[in-house]
């Protein structure tokens, strides 16, 4: 397995470990009877918050770091889509719907800029084929969509079904990285 191959399939495995910790967080501090609040669930966050720098530096790392003679999508105008992306979602989110603009959008936007650029480095780098490149990439959107109702509708939900919208963003992110971490082990195993 090339470094590049390594370092992306470390990368998605510390953004999963980073869902893990969020999500059990989460499902700790919100749910609706005896919510563990304060430092006694937040420290989660910690764990968390490491996993996720150290994913995001691990996958800038190791697509920076090799050459790609092809590519579905150039790295710099993905930036600015998810930046223009995140503008456009926070401002139409809270002028649309009163959705206050929390640092989940950004997360998930982030996510997905990110799970894109890998996607687009794995094909440059031939391990993934066009094919399999263009099927993450229409997970990953699909996800986003998703994960973007959940974000919108929270805050109109009761404790019980807003616990479980809220955990869906996080179980879906963890799934698709892991999906692809199993991509990129069968694909550099031979």
């Amino acid at each position: 397995m090339s470094d590049a191959g390594k370092q992306f399939l470390a990368a998605d495995l510390w953004l999963v470990g980073c869902c893990a910790f969020y999500l059990l967080w989460w499902v700790l501090a919100f749910r609706p009877t005896s919510p563990i609040t304060g430092f006694r669930s937040g420290w989660l966050l910690i764990p968390a918050s490491v996993a996720g720098v150290v994913a995001v530096v691990l996958a800038i790392r190791a697509g920076a770091g090799v050459h790609v003679p092809a590519s579905l999508i150039d790295s710099k105008l993905l930036v600015v889509l998810g930046v223009m992306a995140y503008v456009v979602l926070a401002a139409g989110t809270w002028l649309a719907f009163r959705r206050p603009v929390t640092t989940e959008l950004i997360l998930i936007v982030g996510w997905a800029v990110l799970a894109l650029y890998e996607v687009d480095r794995l094909f440059g780098t031939q391990v993934l084929g066009r094919r399999g490149a263009i099927g993450f990439v229409v997970l990953v959107l699909v996800v986003l969509v998703i994960c973007l109702v959940c974000y919108t509708v929270y805050y109109r939900l009761s404790a019980l079904p807003g616990l479980i919208v809220g955990a869906v963003p996080l179980t879906l992110g963890a799934i698709v990285m892991a999906v692809l971490a199993v991509a990129i082990a069968r694909s550099t195993a031979g």
